[in-house]
């Protein structure tokens, strides 16, 4: 039996970074770091009120610590885990979430005791696999899944994924019947209480939250909802903020009304898949990424798992519909389910196909042509999986899902965007720039694209921005540490090139076709008839409602035509480019 340290114990530093432990049930153990300070988190929150990182301690016949914390606490978080289970080995890690305020210290973890099982949702342990870089025991849980831990602790697993990563499990401990959720039901309100004890002051945060991180994904919080409402809960263990014991069910349901009404209100795209069959789940999350960067909400659904009711539901529902092809099989058990999706859909969506490369694939030609009988609208061309996954087949399917995104939103923007004041619209054309051709190159993706919002921001070190919006192709390519090639186009010498990159490409389509590149020091491609070009590092990146910009440094340049000009793009209106 693992002895734990007084009930109560709050560690200091002298950095307003706190650290409080106290026991919540028979057995269990809060462990909540305490950031006071932190005024932003991620690009979504401007924080008034600091935030927490909890974890929990579970102590039955075995051990089992349910997520980390930051990297921040880490000296704080490893003595007092030392001290709580007075050298006893933990046996089980349980992963709800894998974003690094909740798994920053798993790799030390690990060093220290190698032989934790880390359990985790399918792609959770994928995440961490690509995080931490070195070898360590796991077990993939879905919904049912179950752990026994002895002495009353039964922990049971629930999937929610899109809450508000794919990754997203919750555990719920049906001895104490507590539900750990991680982000889920979170808040970023850092104070001393444990406990919701005065929610009129947590409501405001509360709700924050929930439109940062839940609402955009408010179908997935009311699948998630229909199974923890099979549970009887005394306490929600968040993974930020109190813990939700005097008004839990209070603030489920305030989940419930909010996504509700916001699902009743934004189209979405219902991608059907089939889990641990060829690469149906990573094509999906390709393509979802994708509609994500148009702001278009996504509805993921295991074929294997869905109940025929919801797949009817969420089919009739959906602006669009995006279907893996399912295996063949002996009993052809997944067949009723294409059937279903097919009854409810109607002729004012589009719907698009893609392989899994699973080798007993359905066929997807006849479904196809199904579908077109229907009346439903291509949303992409059929995506055909005929080799292993790489990062371009990635690309291709992150594309795809753009273009899809993209012309859902058309018509919407159309409506919903007002008109600019015509002296404001002609006075922001009169701003006039540069006419360039972004390149990148990262592992085996390429992508390009006509830019002209580029400035100059710093000598030293040498700085630019570029303004690249959202949905954009080549935006994936543009992260932290990533490389690009700005070329510079040249007056009376640019049509070629920018009416090439102008035009719409197929999604994995090769934008460098019949054009004349070589490769830079940093692997981008240089444009062999541009009139100068500058190697650029991306350093960080602001967010700008539409656009995101890219603040970079660039350090090798050269000039192809010392006497050329750069060609400069004049407009008339400043609604568009």
């Amino acid at each position: 039996m693992v002895t734990l340290i007084d009930s109560h114990q709050t560690i200091a530093t002298s950095t307003r970074l706190t650290l409080q432990t106290e026991e919540i049930a028979q057995g269990t153990m809060a462990i909540r770091c305490l950031d006071w300070d932190r005024d932003r988190f991620d690009i979504e929150f401007e924080l008034q009120n600091g935030t927490t990182y909890n974890s929990f301690l579970i102590c039955g016949d075995q051990v089992a610590l349910v997520d980390t914390s930051h990297l921040k606490f880490e000296a704080l978080y490893l003595k007092c885990l030392n001290q709580l289970t007075a050298g006893k080995t933990i046996d089980y890690l349980i992963v709800n979430h894998t974003e690094p305020d909740h798994s920053g210290l798993i790799g030390h973890l690990l060093e220290i005791s190698p032989e934790i099982k880390i359990i985790g949702s399918k792609v959770a342990i994928q995440f961490l696999q690509n995080q931490i870089h070195r070898p360590f025991a796991y077990q993939m849980v879905k919904s049912g899944d179950c752990l026994d831990l002895g002495q009353g602790h039964l922990l049971q697993f629930l999937s929610a994924p899109n809450l508000h990563w794919p990754d997203t499990i919750l555990t719920y401990d049906s001895g104490p019947q507590i539900l750990y959720t991680c982000d889920v039901f979170g808040m970023h309100y850092c104070d001393d209480s444990l406990y919701d004890e005065m929610p009129q002051l947590l409501e405001a945060d509360f709700q924050y939250y929930y439109d940062c991180l839940m609402r955009p994904n408010a179908r997935s919080v009311l699948g998630a909802l229909k199974r923890i409402d099979k549970l009887t809960i005394d306490l929600v263990a968040t993974g930020h903020g109190p813990l939700l014991l005097h008004q839990h069910q209070e603030w489920i349901e305030r989940y419930r009304t909010w996504s509700e009404a916001q699902s009743k209100a934004a189209p979405y795209v219902a991608i059907f898949y089939a889990d641990d069959y060829g690469s149906s789940d990573r094509i999906a999350r390709a393509i979802a990424q994708g509609l994500h960067k148009t702001g278009t909400a996504v509805e993921l659904i295991d074929l294997g798992e869905a109940d025929p009711h919801d797949v009817r539901e969420l089919a009739d529902a959906a602006a669009a519909l995006v279907i893996g092809m399912p295996p063949q099989t002996e009993h052809n058990i997944l067949l009723p389910t294409l059937n279903t999706i097919l009854a409810a859909t109607h002729n004012k969506q589009a719907v698009g196909l893609f392989e899994t490369g699973g080798g007993q694939d359905e066929p997807i030609f006849p479904l196809r042509n199904r579908f077109a009988e229907l009346g439903l609208t291509e949303a992409f061309p059929p995506i055909l999986i005929k080799t292993a996954p790489s990062a371009v087949i990635d690309q291709q399917c992150e594309e795809a899902g753009t273009d899809l995104g993209q012309w859902l939103e058309k018509n919407r923007r159309q409506r919903r965007d007002k008109p600019l004041d015509s002296s404001l619209d002609q006075a922001l054309g009169r701003i006039s720039s540069g006419l360039y051709i972004l390149t990148a190159r990262k592992g085996e993706a390429t992508s390009a694209m006509l830019a002209s919002w580029v400035i100059q921001t710093s000598f030293q070190p040498l700085g630019l921005a570029v303004a690249i919006a959202k949905d954009r192709a080549i935006e994936s390519l543009l992260h932290g540490e990533d490389c690009f090639v700005l070329n510079i186009l040249e007056e009376g010498n640019y049509q070629p090139l920018m009416k090439h990159f102008l035009k719409r490409f197929p999604p994995g389509a090769d934008r460098f076709a019949g054009i004349t590149t070589y490769d830079a020091n940093n692997g981008s491609p240089i444009l062999a008839d541009a009139l100068a070009y500058l190697e650029c590092r991306v350093l960080t990146r602001l967010d700008a409602g539409d656009h995101w910009i890219i603040n970079c440094s660039t350090n090798v340049g050269r000039v192809a035509h010392p006497d050329g000009v750069t060609a400069v793009h004049h407009r008339k209106a400043g609604n568009h480019y």
